[in-house]
Order: structure tokens, then sequence, then C-alpha cells
């Protein structure tokens, strides 16, 4: 099972587009047949003020759809791991994800490291200030719909970012549908 999470603010849902994009890929990707699903048929959020998350569960066919308050997750602090995991589809199963998110020794979050490059957190894509420039890893876990969005819009530039670079930036940011672009202040990665 695959999963999208997407951000209803408002009684609004977020960046529909994107995440429709995503489903056709991977639905296209790892189903010989499936039933397309139309998000924007299929969602019909509650109205109201407030930010909810919506997480709509599906393989060949659409399976579920919850809508809930949304209560962000708190993240200072990032301790690395290595890892050769792959995550190139929102699964369901995240218990790889969770094996190393245990790892964190105190850390808020972890910063995953693949082939000595850097990738994703257990939650989010990650991106790094160097002057005026916000850079993100070209080859994260998962293509995020926020880093995506980003991306085209010029904000965000995509290349690879070894681990021993990390001490070098000023500044970084978790992005993902919930919490849009969050710059972290005074973060720390350990």
């Amino acid at each position: 099972m695959l999963f999208e999470t997407i951000c209803i603010k408002n009684g609004s849902i977020q960046h529909l587009s994107l995440h429709q994009m995503r489903l056709n890929r991977s639905q296209e990707a790892l189903f010989e047949h499936f039933e397309p699903i139309d998000l924007g048929a299929v969602l019909h959020p509650p109205s109201g003020s407030g930010t909810l998350k919506c997480r709509v569960v599906y393989n060949e066919n659409l399976l579920d759809i919850s809508y809930e308050p949304y209560r962000p997750r708190v993240v200072h602090s990032l301790r690395i791991v290595e890892s050769q995991i792959d995550y190139d589809y929102k699964f369901s199963n995240r218990d790889a994800l969770d094996e190393l998110y245990a790892r964190r020794d105190g850390a808020d979050d972890i910063l995953i490291i693949r082939d000595g490059l850097v990738t994703d957190t257990s939650i989010a894509n990650i991106a790094f200030l160097k002057g005026r420039q916000w850079v993100t890893p070209k080859t994260p876990l998962l293509r995020g719909t926020t880093r995506e969005r980003l991306i085209r819009s010029g904000f965000l530039m995509p290349r690879d970012i070894r681990v021993g670079e990390i001490g070098t930036f000023d500044a970084f940011a978790l992005l993902n549908a919930m919490i849009g672009f969050d710059p972290v202040k005074h973060g720390k990665i350990v």
C-alpha cells in the first residue's frame, strides 16, 4: 500500500496537482492493472478553519481517505545515520525508516546519508542555505511535492550534497506537504 499526505488549510486542498502527479506515477510504475484515482473527485474535506492532514491510502485502487487535525513535530536537531535504504515511493510500510529513526539517540529526527550523500530526514526533504541560495539533495529518498514545487519555482537548486559539507552551510530547512518550507532556527546536525 501507498499513501499521499495532503495539507488542507481552512477547507482548501493545497497543491493538489503535484499530489495527483505523484500518485499517478506510483500507480503506473508499480501496478500492471489499476483503477486511476482522481483526487479532485474523491477528496471532500470538512469545511472550517485550521489545518488538517488528509491521508489517502491506495494500491491498485483507492483504499481509504482520512482527515485529522495536524499536529506538527518540532525538529531542532538531526542525528546523521548512514543507510542504503530505498524509499522511491511513499509506501505505508515505513518499518525501515522507523528503524533508522530509532537510532536518533536524543535528537529530534535523523538525517539519512546514502553513499556519502545527504538524502532526507525521516519525515521531510531537507534544504541547506549557502549565502542566499537554498540547495536540496539531487537524489532524495522521496521526491516530495513541496520540494518539486520549490525546484520548479527556482527557489531551490538540486545538487549532490556530501556529508562532509554539512558544516559549511549557514542554515537548514525541512520541507514537506504539511510543513511547507520551514527553516530550522538554531538547528544542529550531529
